[in-house]
């Protein structure tokens, strides 16, 4: 009987030797599972994007440099007003008075310049008689010189006169200009946004500060303005197209362009970590939409370039590789000897599958880039299957020479090829 207990000891031995051999044996490696897509050819679009309010390119706000009683406002907020179309009226009593009383006073001047006028017409001709006379020898040099000096102070009143109507004049031409800005004038077309002031409000005029009325603004052209960063401002130009869409328009879309970009930064919290620099940047409507009102809330979108027929992937598939991690690296080499350590540098990689499922690190050239997909100038070609996630996968995980599988189709995250 122990014969068969020796087979059966054997047979035992024979099969963890071969389950041990199996465990030996080279086992391919593990796959790695990502979506894969295409490089393909296309177009694509730089936009630069920001949000502000929709305002009117004209906004003027009407003020006087008088104090006076509003004692009229021929307008109401919202009216449409033409150029030249009156306003409204400040108290003109006060001021119609002074235009009275500095007419007066230039009547004054001018009838005294008339009669000092006269009085050197008859100083001339005395003193034309007396040197007639005088060459005659019919009268004495003392007689001519006494001629000649009353002309002469005739001649020094006149212009003095003169002066004093030139003074009385301008004081009438302010007095009357005080009087015609009495009545407040609309300087533009466009339409009454805001009124700041009611019939018998007391408006305090000064050169040091306005005390505004009304404000008006010209509603047939409107403008949004935004604060881009410093570095999407170099992209930007005149004439550039934009589309606009306005919050409370949802679905809407207008069509704009670039029509100014600040030429001084914006500089906020400077000197701290937080510092941020800022370009303002206006884009006008093309036409005004009819529901778009000042104050509004905006977001534009700017075509700043435009590439077509290049190639192009999705902004997700290029990620970052130290250099040193690359197939192609080659330390800088400085006179002979391997260079000094330096900060590790990074390269732009796609990482593109070959026909036998492996991943490949191709350094890439990238140009400009739309919300989904970036252009890429020198590294791969079209129809390249190009790993483009997941996240983690691709920025931390895959490696040169990695087996890739795509996810099973209709399953979590299934991917397209």
């Amino acid at each position: 009987m122990k014969w068969w207990k020796a087979v059966i000891a054997g047979g035992l031995f024979l099969g963890a030797a071969a389950i041990t051999a199996g465990g030996l044996k080279d086992r391919p490696p593990p796959s790695v599972e990502a979506q894969l897509t295409k490089a393909r050819k296309g177009g694509i679009t730089r936009t630069i994007t920001g949000a502000g309010k929709v305002q009117a390119a004209t906004t003027v706000k009407i003020s006087s440099n008088l104090s006076g009683d509003l004692v009229e406002l021929k307008v109401r907020e919202g009216e449409r007003v033409s150029k030249g179309q009156v306003l409204g009226r400040i108290d003109p009593r006060r001021y119609a008075a002074g235009v009275k009383q500095a007419q007066a006073a230039q009547a004054a001047a001018r009838s005294d310049a008339q009669v000092v006028q006269v009085e050197v017409d008859r100083t001339n001709a005395e003193l034309a008689r007396v040197e007639a006379l005088a060459n005659k020898q019919l009268a004495s040099a003392a007689e001519l010189d006494q001629a000649r000096s009353t002309r002469d102070a005739a001649v020094v009143r006149l212009a003095a006169a003169q002066q004093r109507l030139s003074q009385a004049s301008a004081v009438y031409e302010e007095q009357s200009n005080n009087l015609a800005q009495t009545t407040l004038l609309s300087p533009i077309d466009g339409n009454v946004i805001e009124l700041s002031r009611e019939v018998g409000e007391r408006v305090r005029g000064s050169d040091l500060s306005e005390d505004v009325v009304m404000t008006i603004a010209a509603l047939n052209v409107m403008e949004v303005k935004f604060e881009v960063g410093e570095h999407e401002v170099v992209h930007l130009k005149p004439g550039q197209p934009a589309e606009i869409t306005v919050d409370a328009l949802e679905g809407e879309s207008y069509e704009g362009a670039v029509v100014d970009i600040a030429q001084k930064a914006l500089i906020k919290n400077p000197g701290t970590e937080s510092e941020v620099t800022s370009f303002p940047v206006t884009v006008a409507l093309s036409t005004r939409p009819p529901r778009v009102l000042p104050g509004m809330s905006a977001e534009v979108r700017i075509s700043a370039e435009v590439h077509n027929d290049t190639v192009l992937v999705p902004i997700q598939a290029v990620t970052v590789r130290p250099e040193k991690s690359l197939p192609d690296y080659k330390p800088p080499v400085e006179g002979g000897l391997t260079a000094p350590h330096r900060a590790e540098s990074l390269a732009k990689v796609v990482f593109v599958v070959d026909a036998d499922n492996k991943a490949q690190a191709r350094r890439v050239r990238t140009g400009i880039a739309s919300d989904t997909d970036l252009e890429i100038l020198e590294g791969i070609q079209e129809g390249d299957r190009v790993v483009e996630g997941p996240y983690r996968t691709l920025s931390k995980e895959l490696k040169s020479g990695d087996l890739v599988r795509e996810p099973m189709l209709g399953g979590p995250g299934g991917g397209k090829s």
